[in-house]
């Protein structure tokens, strides 16, 4: 199963506002070096995020800043803020009536297409933004202190 980038493109760059805070102006540029896309898609990416009210964003050389505390940040609300708002299983919508698989197959799948994008979205709703924050500070300071962090 592939999904596009958006999620962990986001997130990067979320992360890398709240771990470099204080530390450096986190421009477009700064951004798009860390994730490793070209700066565009990183003001894309901050354009979504600041309407999702999850970022700040100052004009010019000023940066981004988070607009919530990461504790109240859920990769789901990231997800949300970068994905488009439409069903994450597109199923095909017209089989044959006709054929007795073709006029049962929705009885069949409907329910669990929708029950296992409702586990991703509950396992995307229980992680935060701290969580990862402070997972991501662990395994800098483990490399600081050339120790391992898994």
């Amino acid at each position: 199963m592939q999904f596009s980038t958006r999620l962990s493109v986001a997130a990067h760059i979320l992360l890398c506002i709240a771990v470099t805070a204080g530390q450096t102006k986190t421009t477009s540029a700064f951004l798009a070096g860390s994730v490793g896309v070209n700066p565009v898609i990183v003001r894309n990416t901050l354009g979504q995020l600041k309407a999702a009210g999850l970022v700040r964003v100052e004009a010019g050389v000023g940066g981004a800043s988070l607009a919530r505390d990461p504790a109240d940040i859920t990769l789901l609300d990231v997800f949300q803020a970068v994905e488009p708002q439409e069903a994450l299983f597109h199923f095909h919508e017209k089989p044959n009536p006709l054929c007795p698989v073709g006029r049962n197959v929705h009885a069949v799948l409907d329910r669990r297409l929708v029950s296992a994008a409702k586990a991703l979205e509950d396992e995307l709703a229980s992680v935060t933004l701290r969580s990862l924050i402070d997972e991501m500070e662990a395994r800098i300071g483990a490399e600081d202190d050339g120790t391992s962090a898994s």
